[in-house]
């Protein structure tokens, strides 16, 4: 009988990073970086405007209030987007946009609602339009109120500078990350692709939901909750539909489905019963022409899930995860043994769930049966530090499981854990 950890170890000790690529932004989402990236360019590359108004020179507008504006010709508009500027001289402004280059001359920016706008009136709430405002061409905007130097100015190089580390090797590419990329001027990244994993369940009892049931038979809940949980641990994944209970089948579709697979996963018939196809189709699969390939099925010291199988099949070697067919024993041996696959074919160093400790909120006492590792349902409250089980033990519980974010360990040697005892906590969110 194999512990969790020895199996887990097993695992791991197989599994190989995939090969680095290039990728285009809009493909490297959720990929690893394999690289340190730093940049080229400051960013923002030139000072400019944090607000819609006026280019000014402080001593212009030093003292201005309601009463006694400073009155300052304009001599033109400064759009972002705009090349080659104007110098603001002596009791001139520009107005100026957001994003907009700071011209020559100018050493802060008075924000529109501090002026006239270029009225005559009161104070303004917006730019007039370009082709309606008089002082874009000429004219005088009042300024109300005083700045300081470099007032709403984004200086050059104030979020990064040319030659800073921008991301670091081993960063997992989401949308603030591919932001910066674009924004530092990167149109592709080398990364470590997301995994192909291809999830299929097997059993001639399987129906797919929209589906009638017939006598004996239930709906096929586990490939579509493995398929996801693949998704969110980072992998491209591709859902089959069930298999029915026969080994010949069970190799073809495995021998389709290779072509786009890193990782294989099959829920189902892996235990000792007389329909157990994945055992039957898969036990023998090491010839002589395939060298090193082979599943191995084994017992596990543990509940939910003790039975597992894991090797790899065809002629790259494929890594192949095979799990129970109970729904909520295929799930936790996928959060214990597929996903830290999935994180190592990624390249992360960091492949398990976040692991904390917590105290046991319960009516009574949790049994657990001695010599395995039980892994129970729970509610788990950060801000508390508490966890709670959520229904019961039953390896077919599903209903329990969707009300759940962590997992409750009660180790091989305890066999009863009374309320308000510290446990370990696997988090699932």
């Amino acid at each position: 009988m194999w512990s969790v950890d020895d199996h887990l170890e097993d695992i791991l000790g197989a599994i190989r990073p995939l090969d680095p690529i290039d990728l285009q932004l809009p493909d490297a989402q959720g990929c690893v970086l394999v690289e340190d990236v730093t940049v080229p360019v400051a960013l923002p590359p030139f000072d400019n405007s944090s607000m819609d108004g006026y280019a000014v020179r402080v001593a212009d507008v030093a003292g201005a209030s309601e009463d006694y504006p400073a009155v300052l010709r304009v001599i033109g508009d400064v759009a972002a987007g705009s090349g080659e500027q104007r110098l603001v001289g002596p009791g001139e402004a520009a107005r100026i946009m957001t994003g907009a280059p700071l011209p020559p001359g100018a050493e802060a920016v008075v924000p529109v609602e501090w002026t006239d706008g270029g009225t005559g009136g009161g104070a303004a709430t917006t730019m007039r339009p370009a082709g309606s405002a008089p002082e874009a061409a000429g004219g005088e905007v009042r300024i109300h109120r005083p700045v300081e130097p470099r007032a709403h100015v984004r200086e050059r190089g104030s979020d990064v500078q040319a030659g800073d580390l921008a991301l670091v090797e081993g960063t997992v590419l989401g949308p603030p990350q591919i932001g910066l990329l674009a924004a530092i001027g990167r149109g592709t990244v080398r990364v470590r692709p997301r995994p192909r994993v291809v999830v299929l369940s097997t059993g001639s009892e399987l129906v797919q939901p929209g589906e009638e049931l017939g006598d004996g038979q239930i709906y096929d809940s586990n490939s579509f909750a493995l398929t996801a949980a693949a998704r969110d641990a980072g992998a491209i994944a591709y859902r089959v539909g069930a298999v029915t209970d026969d080994a010949d089948e069970l190799r073809a579709t495995i021998d389709d489905q290779l072509i786009r697979a890193d990782l294989l996963v099959t829920t189902g018939g892996v235990s000792v019963g007389a329909y157990d196809v994945v055992k039957e189709a898969l036990a023998s699969v090491g010839d002589e022409d395939e060298p090193g390939s082979g599943i191995d099925f084994r017992t596990l010291a543990m509940q939910p899930g003790k039975p597992q199988g894991f090797g790899s099949i065809g002629p790259d070697h494929t890594p192949l995860l095979a799990l129970p067919g109970n729904p909520v024993s295929s799930y936790v041996s996928f959060e214990l043994f597929v996903r830290p696959a999935i994180r190592a074919l990624m390249g992360l160093k960091d492949v398990r769930r976040p692991h904390v400790r917590a105290e046991l909120r319960t009516d009574k006492a949790l049994t657990s049966p001695a010599g395995r590792r039980q892994f129970l349902r729970g509610a788990y409250d950060a801000e508390e530090g508490t966890v709670t089980p959520v229904g019961g033990s039953g390896s077919h519980l599903i209903a329990a499981l969707a009300q759940a974010d962590a997992l409750i360990v009660v180790p091989e040697d305890v066999t009863s854990v009374e309320p308000g005892t510290e446990t370990e906590v696997v988090l699932l969110g």
